[in-house]
């Protein structure tokens, strides 16, 4: 699983296709651990303030995408801001190994957790030996 939310310096992108995408909003690339085990990849990105109303995971052309909301907790109209929440939004090119139809996604308490998992033929197998 590669990322392929902001380019390399080796990988120039053009700008225009991300803002194409993503509008004028700005956004945080939210932090994500990536952890494998013989049957799956497990992703955990941290999307503080988002919950399961405004997170939208989806794959589509080879490209699992996390886009989160905040949702502002204060009450009322503001009336002064010094700073303000963004949006979170992240994408990883995925490899040919990980089984697009079995990809699970749970939100807690900010934390997504992401289930890929492998392909069977990506799968590690033990080859049975016979004695001729």
């Amino acid at each position: 699983m590669a990322e392929s939310t902001v380019p390399t310096e080796y990988q120039a992108k053009p700008v225009s296709n991300r803002e194409d995408l993503r509008g004028d909003e700005r956004y945080l690339a939210p932090p994500v651990d990536i952890y494998e085990t013989k049957e799956e990849l497990i992703a955990i990105a941290d999307l503080p303030g988002v919950d399961k109303e405004n997170i939208n995971v989806r794959v589509e052309n080879d490209e699992l995408t996390i886009e989160g909301k905040v949702r502002h907790a204060a009450p009322g109209d503001a009336i002064y801001n010094e700073f303000s929440l963004l949006n979170f939004y992240r994408r990883f090119t995925l490899s040919e190994k990980i089984d697009r139809e079995k990809i699970s996604a749970n939100l807690k308490n900010g934390v997504l957790t992401l289930k890929l998992p492998k392909a069977e033929e990506a799968k590690p197998r033990k080859i049975a030996v016979s004695i001729s």
